[in-house]
């Protein structure tokens, strides 16, 4: 497993300091979360470039700003919203392309949306069909009170969509939802290209790996005898600890653990 941070763990700090953050950590592999529009312009792109080649990272995917909104602008009745949020993807798959990025992160539609099973999957390939222009891939990640969430509809979009159903696994999300994250994993690794990664006791379901109790040797020993290839981003909370350097000792630790 390829591990690396989330920008998003220093939200609400500006994306382009957040990144910085990491480059002058020595973290060389990254996830973006855009966190405003303004953040899609050809200058703030061109400056992240900037510094990612200055610290020598690699990005492996981004996560668009319009995450709340995927529900009502992909997920409902009206095409011209969803015609609108194609081409806004569009945008983003050009950017992760940019940046060497194979995935787009994706919430999606809520679980009082219209749209049966079917059609929320053809939604969902429609959108994997427009960001395949530029050779990336949209994945369906499970968030709590969104649809995706709900186990039987995880399974409902693999055997609909088969190796088509394409998944970023949230480990704090898992818990939000009810769900062992180990189970999960065992379940749904056939279609699971990328992890977001955070640790959890019996107060607190998001910690930063290591402060914890869950067991990242058996989790990563569980990816390797699978031939698991894709990355595993760290991405927490702001509240979650008191410093950055707390984020990166995380990191440290975490890659002796996966590494043995």
């Amino acid at each position: 497993m390829n591990l690396g941070v989330s920008t998003s763990c220093f939200y609400p700090l500006e994306t382009e300091e957040s990144l910085e953050e990491l480059g002058k950590a020595g973290i060389q592999t990254v996830e973006i979360f855009f966190n405003a529009v303004c953040e899609l312009r050809p200058a703030f792109i061109d400056l992240l470039e900037k510094i990612l080649r200055a610290y020598d990272m690699r990005v492996v995917s981004i996560h668009p700003t319009m995450s709340l909104a995927e529900s009502f602008m992909i997920f409902s009745e009206y095409d011209r919203r969803y015609e609108e949020a194609e081409d806004d993807y569009r945008r983003y798959s050009e950017i992760a392309a940019r940046f060497g990025a194979r995935y787009i992160i994706m919430h999606g539609g809520k679980p009082n949306g219209l749209l049966t099973d079917e059609e929320y999957c053809e939604r969902y390939m429609r959108l994997k069909t427009a960001t395949r222009e530029n050779g990336v891939t949209v994945l369906q990640e499970n968030v709590v009170r969104f649809r995706a969430g709900d186990l039987d509809f995880l399974r409902s979009m693999c055997e609909i969509l088969g190796e088509e159903a394409e998944f970023c696994l949230d480990l704090k999300q898992a818990l939000r939802c009810g769900y062992d994250p180990m189970d999960l994993t065992r379940e749904f690794l056939p279609h699971i290209r990328h992890f977001h990664i955070s640790d959890h006791n019996l107060s607190s379901d998001c910690l930063l790996p290591g402060d914890g109790g869950f067991n990242f040797r058996e989790f990563a020993d569980f990816l390797r005898q699978n031939c698991y290839d894709g990355a595993g981003i760290i991405e927490v909370y702001r509240s979650c600890y008191q410093k950055y350097d707390e984020i990166f000792d995380s990191f440290k630790k975490l890659k002796l653990t996966i590494d043995k």
